[in-house]
């Protein structure tokens, strides 16, 4: 059986970032859901409910979105680094 070592470059294999926006994003859908107007609630509570819920989601991937691209650009800025 054939054993090969594995390297890490100092970062974890988890992106502990991502789980946290992932989990983030779980919480508002089970905020949302608590929240969930009752039929005798007023009519605008429904749509402010939904708007609310895509938006905090769409701002948690947004982040993660920008998180993802700046772990990127450091790992180029480390390559070029040590080019030098």
């Amino acid at each position: 059986m054939r054993h090969e070592n594995v390297t890490m470059s100092g970062s974890s294999a988890i992106d502990w970032k991502g789980v946290g926006y992932l989990l983030s994003m779980v919480g508002a859908l089970l905020l949302g859901a608590i929240a969930w107007p009752k039929p005798d609630d007023p009519g605008w509570h429904l749509p402010a409910l939904i708007a609310g819920v895509a938006t905090t989601i769409a701002g948690f991937g947004l982040r993660y979105v920008a998180h993802l691209k700046q772990r990127k650009e450091i790992e180029q800025t480390k390559r070029e680094a040590e080019r030098r």
